[in-house]
């Protein structure tokens, strides 16, 4: 079994669920004692957010880098980031470590090929909804985006930022989520990327009728597959 290396603490509630979903996958499919072998560098997603905030996305090139190296001196065998927007950062992990690293994007994209969807819905943050470093490699997938109109963004990123990171769930917040969810899907989508590992804490396939694809969950079900090889 390989060491799975987890850059984590973006938030810590999305990072408990991917150790939790690894070990669940691992035992799942060895049975017995068995749990993943791995190692997880946690950051302070206060100092991760402020840097957002003023779009200094070198400093945070940084400090995503500097994880990924304590990953890989603490003997990871690869690397996933327990986040989508800091793949902002992935180029930059690549280019300064020497151990394999897992996108989610990528996870995500083989999962809704595999369904044989080709329009696609994404929901996460600003960056995650209006940078490309996303939508391209779904794209290279051969899979077509579309995101919520600018309003619906905010409402969005909104959630994510001063609830969820936070550990709060609202009902009322929910229900913004599913109305713009039926929203991308009138105008195609054949299902929905939660493109935050937080969103699952509040949307569930049983909130709609549209195929749901949980990114942290497939993230992490890639990672032990990747493992166990």
């Amino acid at each position: 079994m390989k060491t799975i290396g987890l850059i984590g603490g973006m938030s810590w509630e999305s990072s408990a669920m991917y150790y939790e979903i690894i070990n669940q996958e691992v035992k799942k499919k060895l049975g017995g004692f068995h749990s993943s072998k791995s190692i997880m560098t946690s950051v302070d997603f206060s100092e991760i957010a402020r840097l957002q905030n003023i779009n200094d996305w070198k400093s945070l090139n940084q400090l995503m880098v500097q994880s990924a190296k304590q990953l890989e001196n603490a003997g990871a065998d690869f690397i996933i980031l327990c986040t989508n927007t800091m793949h902002l950062c992935s180029k930059e992990i690549v280019k300064n470590t020497s151990i394999p690293f897992l996108h989610i994007a990528n996870a995500t994209a083989e999962r809704i090929k595999s369904v044989g969807l080709k329009k696609i819905g994404l929901l996460g943050t600003k960056f995650t909804m209006e940078k490309d470093f996303y939508i391209k490699n779904l794209k290279e997938f051969g899979l077509e985006t579309i995101v919520p109109n600018s309003d619906d963004r905010k409402i969005v990123n909104d959630i994510i930022f001063n609830e969820l990171v936070l550990g709060i769930i609202k009902n009322d917040s929910r229900k913004e989520l599913i109305r713009i969810i039926k929203d991308l899907e009138s105008k195609g989508a054949q299902g929905i990327i939660l493109g935050c590992t937080e969103i699952p804490l509040l949307i569930t396939p049983s909130d709609v009728d549209i195929h749901l694809f949980d990114t942290a969950r497939i993230h992490a079900e890639s990672a032990v597959i990747y493992a166990l090889e």
